[in-house]
C-alpha cells in the first residue's frame, strides 16, 4: 500500500495506480481486522508515503523542468497530463496540491508541475502536508468507520471498488467533455 501511495503521488508513471480505492479498502479491511495494524499506524504510514511521494514529484519536476515539455509521448508519459495539471494548478493555485489529491492524474502531476514552476518550498510543504492528511484521512477513515458501522461491507468489496472508480472518474470525464465542447464551438 505504501509503495502504491508513494508512486501515485510522486512518480510520473504512477497516475494509473488505484490510490483512492486502496485507501478506502485499507480502512475497511483495518476495521474488520483483515489487516492486522492499528488505524493510527496505518494512517501515519500512508500520510508519510503521500508526503514523501509529493516531495519526490516536486524534486523531479524541479530538476527536469523544461525537459519534460520537449519529451515525446510514451506509454507512461503524455504531454497532455502535464497540461492538465498545469491548467488545474493555474486555476486553483496552491490549493491544486490539496484538491489535486482527489483527482487521479492531477494527484500525480501537480507536485511535478509545482517543481517545474519552482513553487516556494515552504508553501509547497504546507500544501503537501495538508493535502496528504486530508486525502488519506478522507478515504481511509471513511472506509474504517463504514467498516465499523457495517461489518458486512467486506463481503461486497468488488462493488465498492467499482463505485469508487465511477465516482472518481466522473470529474475527469466532465472536464474532458467540457474541453471537447469548447474546442468544437471555437
Amino acid at each position: 500500500m505504501l509503495i502504491v501511495v508513494f508512486a501515485e503521488t510522486g512518480l510520473f508513471f504512477g497516475f494509473f495506480l488505484p490510490g483512492d480505492y486502496l485507501l478506502f479498502m485499507a480502512g475497511l479491511l483495518c476495521s474488520s481486522g483483515m489487516i492486522d495494524v492499528s488505524i493510527y499506524t496505518l494512517m501515519f504510514s500512508l500520510i508519510l508515503a503521500g508526503v514523501l511521494g509529493n516531495y519526490t514529484g516536486y524534486w523531479f519536476g524541479y530538476r527536469t523542468g523544461p525537459v519534460l515539455f520537449s519529451r515525446n509521448d510514451s506509454l507512461f508519459f503524455k504531454k497532455r497530463y502535464i497540461v492538465i495539471a498545469e491548467e488545474f494548478y493555474a486555476r486553483h493555485g496552491g490549493m491544486a496540491l490539496i484538491l489535486g489529491r482527489f483527482f487521479p492524474i492531477i494527484r500525480t502531476f501537480a507536485p511535478i508541475f509545482a517543481g517545474v514552476v519552482k513553487v516556494d518550498f515552504k508553501k509547497f510543504t504546507l500544501y503537501n502536508l495538508v493535502g496528504s492528511i486530508t486525502w488519506i484521512s478522507t478515504f481511509t477513515l471513511g472506509g474504517f468507520f463504514l467498516g465499523r458501522k457495517y461489518p458486512q461491507l467486506k463481503d461486497y468489496l468488488q462493488y465498492i471498488v467499482f463505485g469508487l472508480i465511477i465516482v472518481t472518474t466522473i470529474p475527469l470525464l466532465i472536464a474532458f467533455l467540457k474541453k471537447r465542447v469548447i474546442k468544437k464551438e471555437g
